[in-house]
Order: structure tokens, then C-alpha cells, then sequence
């Protein structure tokens, strides 16, 4: 595990928060309140916000560990601030780009489909909601994201057949929105946030809040439940 699980970098106006425990980039309760911590010094008045993985993988998900534990407050607490943290990221202020680096399983997949704009890097990678096949219910918060993001053709295989998607077919999915080679990622996502960047504060903001407000009050709504339980 490296010592940050989560950093935060500045390349003039582009924001980048950087996931890197050292293995599959997890989303324990650390790395999600680190994430919370970058996004807290990330500017919502200007610039782009781009997030990224470890070489070779974005995220693989929540922490199974804990869920295989059997603490179900531990796992409710785990999944309830993920949750939140997914709602965050959706509807930030300010455009967020994904430069996945590699594999994006379950949340890691959830974490693409927040963000605005998607490039992925050529290479054996998979993408995808496997909680079919890990016995695992996605509930309404997830699901929200999923019908908002994924291409129609593709939702019924997304969620029920829990198909994974190589980063060539994710384009077509709507998962993915650009495919270049693994060296080139950070220099692309550089290039696309930048000129991201420059989109109008407030127009960006409010123009987003409009678009994804009735699926984000469904997420929240959702999230309000889940805690109340």
C-alpha cells in the first residue's frame, strides 16, 4: 500500500486526482475519504478535474474485505459514503474527465460512469458490473447511474448479464468514450481536460444541474433511504 492512497496535482487549470494503493485501487473506507479530501481542494468556480488509476488499473471496486467480513455495519458504512462520494463526482461543478489506466470492475466501472468524458487505454483491460456473477444486489444509486450512462442496447447485458467489456467494446457501450495507447493517457486527458477547462462558469454548472437533475434526486433520494435504514 503507498502512503497516499490519494493525491491531488495541479497542471494549470486541470485538477488530478491521482488513486493508487498500490494493488487494485479499492474503494475502502481510506481511499474514500481521501478521494473526499482531494475533491475538497479541487476548484468548483473553474477549471476541469481529471481522475485516474495506478498503471494497469483504475479501480476494481469496494473493498471485499470488509464485505466478506461479515460486519454489516462496516459494509453499510463503506457502501453508504461510496454512494455519496459516486453522487459527489456526478454532479461536480466543473467537468471531470476519467483516464482509466487499466481494469474497471464493479464501483471502478460506476466511477467511469460519473464522470463526463471517458478515455480508456488499448490493452487487455475489462470494464463492467460483475455483481451478478459475485452474488451482489446493485442497488437504485448504482443502478441511476447506470440507465443515465450506459448506451440502451447495452443495460439489460450490463446489470443482469453482468458482461464485461474489453476497452475496445466499452465505446459502444458508453462506457468508454476514446481509446488511445497506454503511454499517450495522461498527455491525452491533459489535452481534452484543458480544453474542458475553458467551458463557462456558471453556464457549465447550471446546464449541468439541469441535465442530470432527475436522475441525481433518484440517486439521492436512494442514498437518503439507504441511511435512514
Amino acid at each position: 500500500m503507498t502512503d497516499k492512497l490519494a493525491t491531488l496535482s495541479q497542471d494549470e487549470d486541470v485538477s488530478i486526482i491521482t488513486l493508487d494503493d498500490g494493488k487494485a485501487n479499492v474503494f475502502s473506507p481510506s481511499m474514500i475519504s481521501a478521494v473526499n479530501k482531494c475533491l475538497d481542494d479541487v476548484p468548483t468556480e473553474k477549471g476541469s478535474l481529471i481522475i485516474t488509476g495506478r498503471t494497469g488499473m483504475f479501480s476494481a471496486g469496494f473493498d471485499l474485505k470488509i464485505i466478506s467480513a461479515g460486519d454489516m455495519a462496516a459494509t453499510k458504512e463503506m457502501s453508504l459514503n461510496g454512494f455519496k462520494l459516486l453522487s459527489r463526482i456526478f454532479s461536480f461543478p466543473r467537468p471531470v474527465l476519467a483516464a482509466c489506466s487499466g481494469h474497471g470492475i464493479a464501483l471502478g466501472t460506476f466511477l467511469l460512469c460519473c464522470c463526463d468524458y471517458r478515455i480508456g487505454v488499448k490493452g487487455e483491460f475489462l470494464v463492467g458490473a460483475n455483481e451478478m456473477r459475485t452474488n451482489m444486489v446493485i442497488p437504485i444509486p448504482i443502478l441511476e447511474l447506470i440507465k443515465f450512462r450506459i448506451a440502451q442496447p447495452h443495460k439489460y447485458r450490463a446489470v443482469l448479464g453482468a458482461e464485461m467489456y474489453s476497452i475496445e467494446n466499452a465505446i459502444d457501450a458508453g462506457i468508454i468514450d476514446e481509446i488511445v495507447e497506454a503511454d499517450d493517457l495522461m498527455d491525452a486527458a491533459l489535452i481534452k481536460a484543458r480544453d474542458l477547462a475553458t467551458l463557462g462558469h456558471p453556464s457549465y454548472t447550471l446546464t449541468k444541474e439541469l441535465y442530470i437533475a432527475e436522475p441525481l434526486k433518484k440517486i439521492n433520494d436512494a442514498i437518503d433511504g439507504f441511511d435512514s435504514n
